[in-house]
This record gives structure tokens, sequence and C-alpha cells, in this order.
């Protein structure tokens, strides 16, 4: 008999997430406790069991998200990982693109409206952040900068239908020198294709509604082959490295955006992630002799999603949200 998901043992590893119940091997985790919520609360979402958790839990999860908001610090401005940098120690707090790309999505999918989000000084922030060479950086003050930003200031700019934050020749220009010979794209100009970066260098031009207007036919042709070329059983990042359960979500949702899923193997995707499932515990590891984590756990799950598992969310490829968040932030920005 083929395996199942186990759905339930799946949403209490995640409600464990939210209760700060992790092992003592994930303590690397704990100065990015924002991201662990987004993992819990958006995978609960993509297994249609965010109803599981009660209103007031919602409600408390919604102001703690907000509590981590740094408003009118200029190009300080956006979300904080984690709340251990107290409000008082102000000179030391800075948002980061991609919390504050969480920060948003998660409020999303608790069902809030974004009213206290202060949406003109997030884009002063982001736009600060943004290079001359067209690339963003985490942060205003010595962070790393690559494709992962650019990604999350095109997510953090469609949410809040505000584009005025992102030089959108210069991004544009930033991914299409990141294309490496072999059609995919890397974390910036000269370096190795990557699963992950190829993800957010095309979803960023799904975004922005340019995918197919500055890709031409054969550099689309070309991406969509290395991307189909990194199957076997799952989908790996690089030529040559195992299958990971994390790129059934990065590759799978790439290939969505670029109409081609169809093409790849689901049967074969599908056994080698439920192969990686946890059956006692619940979560998914990143290899099937390895531990859960949070990061695979979540990412399993979309590329399920993706795959159209019974029982899952439909996702939003492009914004690694469910569908049904993604209608509401749409009927958000009706009223703005």
């Amino acid at each position: 008999m083929p395996p199942q998901l186990v759905r339930k043992k799946h949403a209490k590893y995640f409600q464990r997430l939210l209760l700060q119940i992790m092992p003592s091997e994930l303590t690397e985790f704990d100065y990015s406790r924002l991201t662990i919520a987004f993992f819990a609360i958006s995978g609960l979402d993509i297994l249609n069991c965010l109803n599981d958790l009660s209103e007031d839990t919602k409600l408390r999860a919604i102001d703690w998200v907000y509590m981590l908001q740094v408003t009118g610090a200029g190009p300080r401005s956006g979300f904080l990982p984690s709340p251990t940098i107290p409000k008082d120690a102000s000179k030391y707090q800075c948002g980061h693109l991609a919390m504050t790309y969480i920060g948003l999505v998660t409020l999303l999918i608790l069902g809030d409206d974004l009213s206290r989000v202060d949406r003109k000084s997030i884009i002063e922030g982001m736009r600060s952040c943004q290079n001359l060479d067209g690339s963003f950086t985490a942060a205003v003050i010595g962070c790393e900068s690559d494709m992962r930003f650019l990604y999350c200031a095109c997510c953090v700019s469609m949410i809040l239908n505000d584009w005025s934050g992102i030089n959108k020749t210069k991004a544009i220009d930033y991914i299409l020198k990141s294309i490496s010979y072999d059609g995919a794209m890397g974390q910036g100009p000269g370096l190795e294709s990557h699963g992950g970066s190829t993800f957010c260098a095309v979803a960023s031009l799904f975004l922005m509604n340019e995918l197919h207007n500055v890709l031409s036919h054969d550099q689309l042709s070309r991406l969509r082959r290395w991307c189909l070329m990194r199957q076997d059983s799952g989908f790996h990042g690089r030529p040559g490295k195992p299958s990971d359960t994390c790129y059934s979500f990065w590759i799978g949702a790439t290939l969505r955006m670029l109409e081609v899923n169809g093409l790849s193997d689901p049967d074969k995707n599908r056994a080698f992630l439920l192969a990686n499932q946890d059956i006692v515990t619940g979560g998914f590891a990143k290899f099937a002799d390895c531990p859960p984590d949070p990061v695979h756990t979540y990412l399993g799950l979309c590329g399920l999603s993706l795959l159209e598992e019974p029982g899952l969310s439909i996702m939003n490829a492009a914004l690694n949200i469910s569908d049904r968040a993604y209608k509401h932030l749409l009927k958000i920005q009706e009223v703005w």
C-alpha cells in the first residue's frame, strides 16, 4: 500500500512549534521566531487545519506580529525577526526585508486586514535597501544582498499594492545578468544556477507581470528545460545533488509559473515526499534519514499542494501562501 499523508500528525507538529516546543537541535531558529510562526501558521493553512487554532490564539498571534513592526524609522522601517530586541533599544531595531514579507503574509493568513501596517514607512525602508545594481540587501545596516531579497521586495510591493519602492528597470537588469550559461538563475551575476534563486528570480518577474516580456522564447525554453531536468525522484537544486524535500516547492512552483508543471512526474515526486515524513511525530525531513525540521515540513507540504494532494489547500505559487489567503489580500486591496 502506498504511503499516505498523515495530515493530523503534521498539524500537531506545527501546533507544537507555536507553543515553542522544539528540540534542542533547532535552537538556531530562536533568533528568527517570526519565520517559525510563519511556517506553523501557513503550514496549518495549507493543511486546512487553521481553524484548529482558537480565535483568541489567532488574535494574540496578530498582535504579536504587529509588535515586531518598526515604524516611522525611515530606512530602518519594516519587521523584526524576533522580539529579543527591546523597544527601548531603538538604535538596534531595524526592519529586515525577508521578515517584512513574512510578517505581512502571516497577518494575511490569520485574516487580518493590514490596517495597522505602516505602508508608507515600509516602502520607504524597502527603497533604502535597493543597491545601484538593482539587487536588495536584507536591511540597511551591513547585510548580505542577493536574489532572495529582491524577491521579498517584490512580494512586499505586490501585497501593499505599491511598487514605488522598487526601481523595476534595475531589478529586472539584475535578474537578467544573473542568468547563467545553462539558462537558470544564480543568486547574482556570475554565480551558479540554483533552484532557490531561480524560483526567486522567476517569481519576481511573475509578480512584476514581466515574465513573458523580458525573457525571450529561447530563454524561457532553456529555463523550463533546466527546471525539468532537476527531477530524479523528487527534485534537487543543482546538478549532481540528491533530491531534497524543499525543492519540490522551489522547482515545483517555478514549473507552475512557467506553465510546464504537467511535464514533470507527479507520482515519483509524491512518493519521494511521503517517504520523508515522520509518521510518528509529524513533520518532514530534508532526506529520509534526517530528523524533521520546520523548513522542510512546510515546503514539503507546499510541494504536495502543488501536486494537488487531497485535503490540502491550493497554493499561490508566486507568493508562497494559500490561494485563500491571496484572495483575502485582493479583497483588502479593493478598499485601499
